[in-house]
């Protein structure tokens, strides 16, 4: 059984206390540097779109059958919220046979580093999986005094080197291919207990 390796930025999980709801989430953090939302009009989703289905389309080359996915396109468009310094996007993608899924992320920005939401939910609940985290969890991820994005000193505070749409293609100049690829592999092995992951 394949599973996804621990990457060393995960900084906790947590589960809903109702048996009748299946979520989990994990949150990873990332020290990137402070992240310029300078992009924030100028995202060419349809440019990301192309660089996500060439990325799996070169990656699928070396994957064996089974282990395929193909981009299909947006679900929802890359977007950016001021208030909150979250970028947002989710991909609609499919396997070998043609099982559908989607890649649904949120990068919050802070002071020098990003965060990460990653929800994994029963398809049936994925929705009602969403609201709870958009209503109950992410309003309680606060950055500490000092910490926020509105923070960043330039004075001293070290930059980023990439922008928001590198942020979306996986960041610090990751092969997207690579990113979509470990997507792939948790996919596989969450399909066996048939749930869905989604990347918030």
């Amino acid at each position: 059984m394949r599973r996804h390796n621990v990457t060393g930025d995960e900084i906790g999980s947590i589960f809903p206390k109702s048996p009748d709801q299946t979520w989990t989430v994990i949150l990873e953090y990332e020290k990137s540097g402070h992240i310029k939302d300078d992009e924030k009009t100028k995202i060419d989703a349809k440019e990301l779109r192309n660089s996500y289905i060439k990325g799996t389309e070169a990656a699928n080359k070396k994957r064996q059958d089974g282990e395929k996915i193909y981009v299909k396109g947006w679900d929802i468009e890359p977007f950016y919220d001021e208030k909150t310094h979250g970028l947002t996007w989710s991909l609609l993608a499919e396997d070998d046979k043609k099982v559908t899924f989607l890649n649904y992320n949120t990068r919050i920005l802070t002071r020098e580093s990003n965060i990460s939401v990653i929800l994994v939910s029963d398809p049936t609940h994925r929705e009602a999986d969403k609201k709870v985290i958009a209503e109950k969890l992410l309003p309680k991820l606060n950055m500490k005094t000092g910490e926020k994005y509105e923070d960043f000193n330039p004075a001293k505070d070290k930059m980023s080197e990439y922008g928001l749409s590198a942020l979306i293609l996986g960041g610090a100049g990751l092969a997207v291919a690579k990113k979509v690829g470990i997507l792939a592999v948790i996919i596989l092995f969450l399909k066996k207990f048939a749930v869905l992951i989604v990347i918030a």
